[in-house]
């Protein structure tokens, strides 16, 4: 990687560092762009290089995971919800642990659900806005965000292969 990208990633990482240290204090709409960037150690422009509004800071974490997990799911072309990407959606909850809980602590679980609904959308690809087939992929992504919510809540307790067995003993397409 280049030394640009490098100096990116790393300004970036600052950032969300910064935030997610500052939202243990306060909420988003009481922190200010100013106390974001001089935690981190950042220029104003290199904030706004990046982002567009603190809100984005989380909202471009959340999208980098989904398309990092999008590059590593496999498909036959009809099914997604293979074993192999519920495992993987599993092992992803558990790798970004911090993340999943600490937005869900500071009161953005919605966020990611949402996020979550419109990959997954993106996934299933065009569907009949009026079909009812588009609810097993709500009931689907809901399940799987709610169960690796509460799965990290209780400590992990079980493995990934027993909570992806479980998931998958229930019909979702």
């Amino acid at each position: 990687m280049d030394k640009r990208k490098e100096a990116n990633l790393r300004v970036k990482k600052n950032i969300t560092d910064a935030l997610f240290h500052l939202l243990e204090q306060k909420s988003i709409s009481q922190i200010t762009i100013s106390e974001i960037i001089k935690k981190a150690g950042v220029a104003r422009a290199s904030f706004y290089r990046n982002y567009a509004s603190k809100e984005s800071v989380i909202t471009t974490l959340i999208s980098d995971v989904l398309e990092e997990f999008r590059s590593k799911m496999k498909s036959d072309g009809e099914n997604f919800y293979t074993y192999e990407n519920v495992r993987m959606g599993f092992e992803f909850f558990s790798r970004y642990e911090r993340l999943v809980l600490d937005l869900h602590r500071f009161g953005y679980g919605s966020i990611i659900l949402e996020m979550l609904n419109h990959f997954h959308e993106d996934v299933a690809g065009s569907m009949p806005c009026n079909s009812i087939k588009r609810y097993e992929l709500y009931i689907y992504i809901g399940s799987l965000y709610n169960s690796a919510l509460m799965w990290l809540k209780i400590g992990k307790q079980e493995s990934i292969e027993e909570l992806t067995n479980l998931f998958l003993s229930f019909k979702y397409n």
